[in-house]
């Protein structure tokens, strides 16, 4: 039985979609912790709800990104996790706490990377007058939004899209390939060889 820390700083959408996929699949794990920046972020309460422990250790607090990332490694490791995934965790992460957690922290990322990584990947992908878009998943490392990917999902960008449509899509993508994704950590069907993910199909 794996243990799963979901970090968030909002409704946790991506969160949700773990959590509801986890109790119908019966997978070998367990959430938990939900933990938050934010004493506001909504998905705590969707966490409460379904009797998972949450935790918020508040960003505006600390002095610097480090002293943060200290005081979030120390409640996190309190519930011993074997799996890290963040969804929608807005605060970048310092390269010791990434180093800390490596081969075991997630992350989904609203584009098809290497295409368009940080902020505003909709927009982004519009200006860019792409006609494919999507989401991915991937192990975090010290570069942004720069690891090994495990599963991509892709969207058409259709005439008269907006960046709010378009997002809209890709996160109906995003609530199907996350799951799957920690799906395949906890059930040890992922490794890293040469900076790239093998996934072992199941018999």
């Amino acid at each position: 039985m794996k243990n799963i820390v979901i970090l968030i700083s909002g409704r946790g959408s991506n969160m949700e979609a773990i959590v509801r996929a986890l109790e119908a699949e019966k997978w070998p794990a367990r959430i938990a912790a939900v933990i938050s920046n934010k004493a506001d972020a909504k998905g705590l309460l969707f966490a409460q709800e379904h009797g998972i422990p949450t935790a918020v250790v508040p960003s505006k607090q600390f002095a610097s990104r480090d002293e943060f990332d200290a005081a979030l490694r120390e409640v996190i490791d309190s519930f011993a996790p074997n799996l890290v995934v963040l969804a929608g965790f807005m605060r970048i992460l310092t390269a010791p706490f990434v180093e800390h957690y490596a081969g075991r922290i997630l992350n989904i990322h609203p584009s098809l990377l290497p295409l368009f990584p940080g902020l505003a990947t909709h927009q982004q992908a519009l200006d860019a007058g792409v006609v494919e878009h999507g989401a991915s998943v991937h192990f975090v490392t010290a570069q942004l939004d720069h690891g090994p990917i495990v599963v991509q999902a892709t969207v058409p960008v259709l005439p008269g899209d907006t960046a709010e449509m378009l997002s809209e899509r890709v996160l109906v993508e995003e609530h199907k390939i996350y799951p799957l994704a920690v799906r395949l950590f906890v059930e040890d069907r992922l490794s890293i060889k040469d900076d790239e993910v093998v996934i072992v199909h199941a018999v």
